[in-house]
């Protein structure tokens, strides 16, 4: 079960924890890099009959096309519950008016006589999602990635997510796809999937960017095809970390723990708090509540490998701890959350209070779900119209103004030994 560690024990516990934490998603890179290179470099020499290979082999069913039909994806969005249609399209909505605020305006400044410099925003024409299918489907995660590519103005959307035994998907997620305009969608999963975004088969479409977590394979696939496309993150396994006072509810605080924990086995769940008793209280909680908990072996395993309490002697050391975590969920169970906003220096997303729970940031809110993990977070940020956008540099210079600064450029020319570039500027003034 999960450990206690107390910060005032000098045995070095707490810098132990934090670098299993930190260490965790690297466990078995070096086992399966070559086997992912060998999936990428076959996808990338032999296309379709590759990914179909491999679709067979390891989703355990031979398909006859890998694309998923229109007619499939309208049955899928009949199929679901009304209600569940109704909260998607609501929350679609939600995370659309978000990343709405995020978009920024191409700009010009002509502020000097005869000189024009500017910025071009422009959206990436092709992205590729990749949606997890495994242990449990996640519409969620289509609408996280496929909205705010849609919001910052992508042309083309291409969709790949792995088939189940019967070859087809998961309705949910087919349901989600429609809901967020997703454009072409596949049934492929694993290295193998973002293989085929990278470089496109006789089927599948290159795409210019990839974006969407996977397991250890989709990771280190898209590692190894970042150059060839663009991607998001490395996404690492899911994390929280809940900083709590004696004015934190135990029962609430087990609770979202656990809603990482349920994620799977190398996921990570951290309590740091400023009271023992919440500690101890938190601990019991986690026992009771697990024992009800469908996923209840990948929980305990979770909590057990890479769960803690920590009670740390004040909240000033909580936060500090924290930030040297740097979580992907960082929730604020403490009395006044607002009064500590500004020590938070690394964190993907920021929950306040005890209303605001985890999984209303994975599902509803508005802002974006995927988020830097494994401590990440200390210079990678949030996926967002940002992700979708490329940017371009705009220079107009008249003939007096080049004069009055040639000198000047063919001096820094010259000192790189770069001839051209200077002959480049005196050539306009022979």
């Amino acid at each position: 079960m999960i450990k206690i560690i107390n910060t005032l024990d000098e045995n070095g516990s707490v810098e132990k924890e934090i670098e299993t934490l930190l260490n965790r998603s690297q466990l078995e890179f070096g086992e399966v890099n070559k086997s992912v290179e060998d999936i990428v470099l076959n996808v990338r020499d032999n296309k379709d009959s590759a990914v179909l290979e491999y679709t067979e082999k390891f989703d355990g069913v031979r398909l006859e096309s890998l694309l998923v039909t229109e007619k499939e994806i309208e049955e899928a969005y009949n199929d679901c519950d009304k209600e569940l249609i109704e909260a998607l399209e609501e929350a679609k909505q939600n995370i659309w008016d978000y990343h709405s605020k995020q978009l920024n305006n191409s700009w010009i400044d002509n502020s000097k006589k005869g000189i024009m410099l500017g910025q071009v925003y422009n959206p990436i024409e092709k992205v590729g999602i990749y949606v997890p299918g495994g242990t449990a489907p996640y519409p969620s995660t289509v609408l996280m990635n496929a909205v705010p590519a849609k919001v910052a103005g992508v042309e083309e959307i291409v969709m790949v997510t792995p088939p189940g035994k019967d070859g087809k998907v998961n309705k949910h997620i087919l349901a989600s796809a429609k809901i967020a305009g997703v454009d072409k969608i596949f049934k492929v999963g694993g290295a193998q999937g973002i293989a085929a975004l990278a470089f496109g088969t006789e089927t599948i479409p290159k795409v210019y960017k990839i974006v969407g977590p996977g397991n250890i394979y989709v990771a280190i696939a898209k590692r190894l095809v970042y150059g060839y496309v663009d991607i998001d993150m490395i996404a690492g396994p899911s994390e929280i970390l809940v900083i709590a006072d004696e004015t934190a509810n135990p029962e609430y605080v087990a609770a979202d723990l656990l809603s990482q924990a349920e994620h799977d086995t190398l996921a990570s769940s951290i309590l740091v708090t400023t009271s023992a008793e919440i500690a101890e209280q938190v601990k019991e909680e986690l026992r009771k509540q697990t024992e009800v908990l469908s996923r209840k072996d990948i929980i305990e395993k979770s909590l057990k490998d890479f769960g803690a309490i920590i009670v740390a002697k004040d909240l000033e050391e909580a936060i500090k701890l924290s930030n040297a975590i740097a979580p992907e969920h960082l929730e604020l169970m403490v009395q006044n959350p607002f009064e500590i906003i500004s020590e938070i220096k690394n964190a993907g997303a920021i929950f306040l209070g005890q209303y605001s729970p985890e999984p209303l940031g994975d599902y509803f809110a508005g802002p974006n779900h995927t988020l830097p993990t494994s401590s990440t977070a200390k210079f990678y940020s949030p996926l967002s119209t940002d992700d979708f956008v490329k940017k371009s540099s705009l220079i107009y210079y008249n003939r007096e103004n080049l004069e009055k600064n040639k000198d000047k450029i063919i001096k820094i020319a010259e000192s790189e030994g770069l001839t051209a570039h200077a002959n480049s500027i005196r050539v306009r003034f022979k």
